[in-house]
């Protein structure tokens, strides 16, 4: 947990450690899911010969400032419930609980973050075609409603089939999109796994966040039908997501070299393993950060795949 900051500092020691207040309220552990979606949408248009690098890298930067600006979004609305603040676990990214960052601070990052992505957004917009700006239009609103605004979507049941949708075949098909002008079927289908896994990172949370989420209101999937059902969803997520892997190796002709994804089934074991061996918040926590690791190696080694198969 990091300490407030010295009133004798230096001017470096400041520096670094305002960049180390706001590495930790980007939440890092959350952007393999902004970095995954890219990496496959790119790699299926590379293995078909059609992938622009430099769209490539500036649709990435955007897709990670959008994520940041949710995070950010959600910090300074957490702070906003007063029935649930007393009950939040105070992590290492909760800048504003731990009075490291003031809520107007947050705000106006989140802002800026947004207003970044934006930027990059219209060039890529001037380059790819309408149908980007509507994708973009389109992820901005549901990233900011999701955790912001008078009712965030988060919270009345619409997390899991938002994130789904957006971060998994809406991002997948749109990076495709930016590099080839056109949607196919293949890019729908290599989405469906990303879809799963980065879903189940939020399962894990809702399973870690229960009790806390009671108190505030929030309605999830968790909330609604209690941990047991937790599991099982996030079990068939993981279970989805590695057996599209081979299905669309071998049935949807896209190269047995998707079977890379494969290394990702230890962190998977571990995740199931926390989410169906233990009842505590900590253990939890432990699976949530263990199902972010699992939608990074699966997407790397997915995306790997796709990028072998041109060969």
């Amino acid at each position: 947990m990091r300490q407030p900051l010295s009133p004798t500092a230096s001017t470096w020691e400041r520096a670094r450690w305002y960049a180390g207040v706001w590495y930790w309220a980007a939440r890092p552990f959350t952007l393999t899911a902004s970095i995954v979606p890219i990496l496959v949408g790119s790699a299926l248009a590379f293995q078909e010969d059609r992938a622009v690098v430099h769209l490539f890298v500036l649709a990435l930067i955007a897709s990670v400032l959008v994520q940041i600006g949710t995070n950010l979004t959600d910090e300074f609305s957490d702070d906003a419930i007063p029935e649930a603040r007393g009950q939040k676990l105070i992590a290492p990214y909760k800048v504003i609980a731990l009075g490291l960052l003031s809520n107007r601070t947050v705000k106006l990052g989140a802002v800026l973050s947004f207003a970044l992505a934006t930027g990059i957004g219209l060039y890529i917009v001037a380059v790819a075609g309408w149908p980007i700006l509507v994708i973009a239009l389109a992820s901005l609103f549901v990233a900011y409603l999701y955790a912001g605004g008078p009712k965030p979507l988060g919270t009345v049941g619409l997390g899991n089939p938002l994130v789904f949708v957006f971060m998994g075949p809406v991002m997948v098909m749109g990076a495709y999109y930016v590099h080839v002008r056109e949607i196919t079927m293949d890019a729908f289908l290599v989405s469906v796994p990303v879809a799963c896994l980065v879903t189940a990172i939020l399962v894990a949370n809702d399973l870690r966040d229960l009790e806390e989420d009671r108190v505030a209101g929030k309605t999830t999937p968790v909330t609604l039908f209690g941990r047991p059902f937790g599991r099982l969803l996030f079990t068939a997520l993981v279970v989805g997501a590695f057996v599209a892997a081979p299905l669309l190796a071998t049935v949807g002709g896209l190269g047995l070299w998707l079977l890379l994804s494969g290394v990702a089934l230890y962190p998977a074991y571990g995740s199931l393993r926390k989410i169906w061996g233990e009842e505590s918040r900590p253990s939890f926590a432990v699976a949530m950060r263990n199902s972010a690791r699992l939608h990074w190696w699966f997407g790397v080694t997915f995306a790997a795949g796709l990028v072998l198969g041109r060969l």
